[in-house]
């Protein structure tokens, strides 16, 4: 029994390993996937026990959680960058909230008197303006730190405090609303959505651009002599993705609307609701696919350009960088500027699923996005990390809290679970990367 115990033991692993080698999978993505899942199932099945029944993993919770991390996962895109370069950025929270403030007084206050009540363009200029003012207050917390040499700490806990207290005198602790109601669907909610018709053409072109991506892969491969998956793996890869993106479509599409909204819908377009009511799906909603954008984009910068190649080498070795002849200040100018774009765009999800813009709004935001890249496997020591690991952190964060508070655990408890997760995930992380080495 010793001996049969033994041999397969090894045989089990080896399998493991060469289906890991095969499919060239990042065993950090699916840990993260894993831990996701454990949550998911863990809070559904203790919910069911003590208040008789599940209500995690329901479309409805589910899609929510979706439109909740949306914001954080949108500004922990840009946070890899940063902690990747050997930096940190503490205002991104306040520089969200000052960036909300702006653009909730140029619908409310500015543009109205200028352009008319209700017209068009009025939410398209604020956003624009948002996004600016984030990329240029980004872009002079990068300077600060290139071009006068102050730590990025102490920087960006200065912008902290100066943006929270700049947001509070434009406002003078008002709350600013309403906003647009055209820019109030990049907040989601149900007509913030795409519906059922959208949902199935996203998720089918998902599908499609996945397929041709790992065909065109092969291709390339043969192409430039590189090493070939097995047909299995690029197979296995290929339908994994589709099952994941039909897999999404039906999950948002089992989200009815409310019915007293369905109800006011229907009579305003004149439709009849019929005996067993009117079934209006949500599909996916609107900050989701901002958030899916933002992750796209930035995993072709960061896979596919040379900017993306300068971000890793500044972040293993900034001396090295500099004296191959990459303009490091620059760079992390440009860095920094980036940090701020996504917090500009991160705030037009934030104030616009709100309904309004306070001077409050994105409060503590700072450690949750920083937290979401951590646990995402960003080393804080420079030189490692990626997108959609950090997305994935802020997924993990989102559920933790939206768990919590589904079960009834105190604020108090909720932060202790939170705070001891992001030691954790510090911990775990240098223990893989002393495995590495």
């Amino acid at each position: 029994m010793t001996d049969t115990t033994s041999s397969s033991t090894p045989k089990a692993g080896s399998r493991v390993k060469r289906f890991m080698t095969a499919t060239e999978l990042d065993s950090r993505l699916l840990g993260m996937l894993g831990a996701i899942a454990l949550i998911w199932v863990g809070f559904h099945l203790y919910g069911a026990l003590v208040n008789g029944f599940g209500a995690f993993l329901t479309p409805r919770n589910l899609w929510n959680l979706s439109v909740q991390t949306s914001s954080i996962g949108i500004m922990a895109c840009g946070m890899v960058l940063v902690i990747i370069t050997r930096h940190i950025d503490l205002s991104v929270g306040s520089l969200l909230g000052f960036c909300a403030v702006v653009m909730g007084t140029l619908q409310v206050w500015v543009l109205p008197d200028i352009l008319g009540l209700g017209h068009p363009m009025i939410w398209v200029i604020a956003v624009i303006v948002g996004c600016i003012t984030g990329t240029i207050i980004g872009a002079f917390h990068g300077w600060l730190v290139a071009y006068r040499g102050i730590p990025a700490f102490i920087v960006t806990l200065g912008g902290l405090l100066v943006w929270r207290g700049a947001a509070f005198l434009i406002t003078r602790g008002e709350t600013i609303s309403p906003v647009d109601e055209t820019f109030k669907l990049l907040g989601g909610g149900p007509f913030g959505a795409v519906g059922n018709l959208g949902s199935w053409l996203i998720g089918i072109g998902v599908s499609l651009i996945a397929v041709t991506l790992v065909v065109m892969g092969r291709k390339q491969r043969r192409k430039h002599g590189f090493a070939l998956r097995p047909v299995w793996a690029d197979a296995f890869i290929a339908g994994l993705c589709v099952v994941a993106a039909i897999g999404a479509t039906l999950l948002v599409n089992a989200y009815p609307w409310p019915r007293g909204i369905v109800r006011r819908y229907a009579a305003a377009e004149g439709i009849e609701i019929p005996e067993g009511g009117l079934f209006i799906s949500h599909g996916f909603a609107i900050p989701l696919l901002i958030l899916g954008a933002v992750v796209v984009v930035m995993t072709i910068v960061m896979r596919r350009t040379r900017f993306g190649r300068y971000v890793y080498a500044i972040g293993g070795n900034p001396e090295a960088a500099a004296f191959a002849g990459i303009n490091t200040k620059w760079m992390t100018v440009k860095i920094f500027a980036l940090m701020g774009f996504l917090c500009g765009l991160s705030a037009c999800v934030a104030s616009a699923r709100l309904g309004s813009a306070t001077n409050a709004l994105g409060t503590l935001d700072e450690l949750y996005v920083i937290a979401a890249a951590v646990i995402g496997g960003t080393s804080l020591a420079g030189g490692v990390g990626t997108i959609y690991g950090a997305v994935l952190g802020a997924f993990v964060m989102q559920s933790l809290q939206t768990g919590m508070v589904l079960i009834g655990f105190d604020a108090a408890v909720q932060q202790v679970v939170v705070g001891s997760v992001l030691v954790l995930a510090v911990y775990l992380d240098n223990l893989y990367r002393n495995a590495a080495k």
